[in-house]
Protein backbone atom coordinates (compact mmCIF):
# COMPACT_ATOMS: atom_id res chain seq x y z
CA UNK A 1 0.00 0.00 0.00
CA UNK A 2 1.83 3.69 -1.12
CA UNK A 3 0.50 6.62 0.29
CA UNK A 4 2.15 9.39 -1.64
CA UNK A 5 2.01 12.04 1.64
CA UNK A 6 3.24 9.60 3.86
CA UNK A 7 6.06 8.82 1.53
CA UNK A 8 6.75 12.42 1.04
CA UNK A 9 7.14 13.02 4.65
CA UNK A 10 9.60 10.21 5.10
CA UNK A 11 11.39 11.55 1.91
CA UNK A 12 12.03 14.76 3.66
CA UNK A 13 13.23 13.26 7.17
CA UNK A 14 15.49 11.25 4.97
CA UNK A 15 17.36 14.38 3.64
CA UNK A 16 17.26 16.08 7.03
CA UNK A 17 18.80 13.00 8.41
CA UNK A 18 21.22 12.81 5.91
CA UNK A 19 22.11 16.53 6.97
CA UNK A 20 22.35 15.94 10.08
CA UNK A 21 25.11 13.09 9.67
CA UNK A 22 27.02 14.96 7.11
CA UNK A 23 27.25 18.08 9.32
CA UNK A 24 28.24 15.66 12.64
CA UNK A 25 30.74 14.26 10.67
CA UNK A 26 32.13 17.97 9.56
CA UNK A 27 31.80 19.07 13.33
CA UNK A 28 33.77 16.10 14.29
CA UNK A 29 36.46 16.66 11.77
CA UNK A 30 37.37 20.07 13.77
CA UNK A 31 36.67 18.31 17.01
CA UNK A 32 39.23 15.76 15.98
CA UNK A 33 41.64 18.77 15.30
CA UNK A 34 40.95 20.86 18.34
CA UNK A 35 41.71 17.35 20.33
CA UNK A 36 44.99 17.27 18.60
CA UNK A 37 46.27 21.18 19.58
CA UNK A 38 44.79 20.53 23.03
CA UNK A 39 47.33 17.70 23.24
CA UNK A 40 50.41 19.37 21.76
CA UNK A 41 49.37 22.42 24.05
CA UNK A 42 49.24 20.42 27.15
CA UNK A 43 45.33 21.58 27.32
CA UNK A 44 42.57 19.16 29.70
CA UNK A 45 40.22 17.21 27.01
CA UNK A 46 37.68 18.77 28.93
CA UNK A 47 36.33 22.25 29.11
CA UNK A 48 33.58 22.68 31.56
CA UNK A 49 32.95 26.00 31.31
CA UNK A 50 32.78 25.87 27.52
CA UNK A 51 30.58 23.13 27.72
CA UNK A 52 28.11 25.17 30.10
CA UNK A 53 28.53 28.10 27.74
CA UNK A 54 27.28 25.65 24.69
CA UNK A 55 24.90 23.95 26.58
CA UNK A 56 23.23 27.29 27.35
CA UNK A 57 23.26 29.17 24.11
CA UNK A 58 21.93 25.93 22.09
CA UNK A 59 19.12 25.89 24.91
CA UNK A 60 18.24 28.94 24.28
CA UNK A 61 18.58 27.88 20.23
CA UNK A 62 16.30 25.30 21.09
CA UNK A 63 13.65 27.37 22.65
CA UNK A 64 13.53 29.94 19.96
CA UNK A 65 13.40 26.78 17.27
CA UNK A 66 10.14 25.46 19.30
CA UNK A 67 12.33 22.12 20.01
CA UNK A 68 12.56 20.61 23.54
CA UNK A 69 15.68 22.65 25.65
CA UNK A 70 15.88 19.28 27.58
CA UNK A 71 16.25 16.63 24.80
CA UNK A 72 18.70 19.44 23.12
CA UNK A 73 20.70 19.68 25.90
CA UNK A 74 20.76 16.04 25.90
CA UNK A 75 21.54 15.70 22.39
CA UNK A 76 24.74 18.08 23.20
CA UNK A 77 26.23 16.26 26.27
CA UNK A 78 26.43 13.33 24.03
CA UNK A 79 27.94 15.04 21.42
CA UNK A 80 30.41 16.34 24.07
CA UNK A 81 31.01 13.51 26.49
CA UNK A 82 31.92 11.49 23.11
CA UNK A 83 34.16 14.42 21.86
CA UNK A 84 35.92 14.63 25.44
CA UNK A 85 36.53 10.36 24.60
CA UNK A 86 38.22 11.08 21.90
CA UNK A 87 40.09 14.23 23.21
CA UNK A 88 41.56 11.91 26.08
CA UNK A 89 42.35 8.82 23.20
CA UNK A 90 44.69 11.65 21.27
CA UNK A 91 46.16 13.01 24.31
CA UNK A 92 47.06 9.33 25.75
CA UNK A 93 48.93 8.85 21.42
CA UNK A 94 50.92 12.21 22.04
Amino acid sequence: MSDAQLDAYRQSIDNIDTALICLLAERFKVTQAVGHYKAKAGLPPADPSREAEQIERLRTLAKSAQLDPDFSEKFLRFIIDEVIRHHERVREQV
